[in-house]
């Protein structure tokens, strides 16, 4: 089992995930944060991290949810780690909670 970045993360990317994590797993694009999941330990200390609820156990991913995983760990190949907080966008709360916002992507 791994833990997947979904979609709620998408323009929001809180990073006070990252903190926390003890594997340095987190994988930070231009607008979004992904978990590798072959570096990830399944510790759970992430999860209770993010404002947006974002992250999920891939036992309790959402089924409309279910392409994040694979996208998780696509992404994670190319995209630096990021193991520091930094402060989210400044629009970040605006697009909290918004649907349909896999399209808004940037890779």
């Amino acid at each position: 089992m791994t833990f997947v970045v979904g979609e709620n993360c998408i323009k929001c990317k809180h990073t006070t995930c990252v903190e926390v994590c003890p594997v340095d797993c987190f994988h930070e694009g231009p607008n979004f944060l992904v978990i590798n999941p072959e570096e990830c330990i399944d510790c759970t200390l992430c999860e209770p991290e993010c404002p947006a609820e974002a992250i999920y156990s891939e036992d309790d991913l959402p089924e409309d949810q279910s392409q994040f995983l694979e996208l998780n760990e696509d992404l994670a190949q190319g995209w630096p780690v990021i193991s520091e907080m930094k402060d989210a966008p400044a629009d970040a709360e605006e697009w909290d909670g918004k649907p349909n916002k896999l399209v808004l992507l940037e890779r």
